[in-house]
């Protein structure tokens, strides 16, 4: 296992330094998906949530997030993020709507969190939206599919 690195050698938490890091391209892509009863599927699809446009106020707020990652996980890099995009999949078989965040950059360090949080975000903002209605809903599977960019180079999340 390699060594972790916001640690230091007394075991005292840091920041990393990216002073030294040459500035790339780098892109990150997260999934997550939240499930709920038939019923509130239905309403969400109509439009008949009694807060609003869902879909878009949980866009808004995915993008939001991405752009403040950095306020809410302890030693994340604030960043000047170029593009962040964010998808909203229904799944009727499931009752689900699956949730897909990209965010790009050119810069020192990447933006797998940002992608990360947006999800995490644009999902709570659904549940949110939609609890009066069902409060069973699941946030699940909230993962990074793939990121480029960066020292580590490329990585792609295998099939499960």
């Amino acid at each position: 296992m390699s060594r972790l690195t916001h640690i230091d050698r007394d075991g005292q938490v840091r920041m990393v330094d990216v002073t030294g890091k040459k500035s790339t391209s780098r892109h990150a892509l997260a999934t997550g998906r939240i499930t709920m009863k038939p019923e509130t599927f239905a309403l969400l699809q109509e439009g008949r949530m009694a807060k609003g446009n869902v879909i878009e106020t949980a866009r808004i707020a995915g993008v939001m997030a991405a752009k403040r990652t950095a306020d809410l996980i302890p030693m994340c890099h604030p960043l000047a993020i170029s593009h962040v995009h964010i998808d909203f999949i229904p799944a009727p078989e499931a009752s689900a709507i699956d949730i897909e965040c990209a965010v790009r950059l050119v810069g020192r360090t990447g933006v797998e969190m940002e992608a990360l949080t947006a999800v995490s975000i644009a999902a709570l903002t659904i549940y949110d939206m939609c609890k009066a209605a069902d409060r069973e809903m699941v946030i699940s599977d909230i993962v990074l599919m793939e990121k480029s960019g960066g020292k580590s180079g490329s990585y792609k999340r295998k099939a499960r």
